[in-house]
């Protein structure tokens, strides 16, 4: 599954989602993570609310968890229906850090909201998907 983190620097997640620039993409299994490319945001010069959450929304549409330090509930409802899941977490916190527990918790028996969002992703792949 692909995991998404709102970071300015690539290390932690430090960003509120409204504001992100850019998103760091890892793709993990239960075996390991690898880094994706960079998403960038399609930045506008005067950004609408709803424009704000859409050019953000799109930059993760394929991950199925989005860790950010906050979100409104706008988004978070429009990230929600689209099957991410919006994970909030302390400012500065380790993106390392965070996969090294998502691992662990795959490799092990994952909490229902991991085991839920797998569920997901694997069903995703055996029929044509909606994102």
């Amino acid at each position: 599954m692909k995991v998404a983190f709102a970071s300015d620097d690539g290390l932690t997640v430090n960003t509120h989602f409204g504001y992100a620039a850019s998103f760091e993409v890892y793709e993990i299994t239960t075996e390991k993570y690898e880094k994706l490319p960079k998403r960038e945001v399609k930045l506008e010069e005067e950004e609408s609310e709803n424009s704000k959450i859409e050019n953000r929304l799109h930059a993760v549409l394929d991950c199925t968890l989005l860790f950010i330090n906050q979100i409104g509930p706008a988004a978070a409802a429009r990230v929600t229906r689209n099957q991410i899941m919006p994970i909030k977490v302390d400012v500065n916190t380790s993106i390392q850090e965070q996969l090294e527990r998502l691992l662990q918790m795959l490799q092990n028996k994952p909490p229902m909201w991991l085991a839920k969002a797998m569920q997901s992703v694997n069903e995703g792949e055996s029929t044509p998907s909606s994102r």
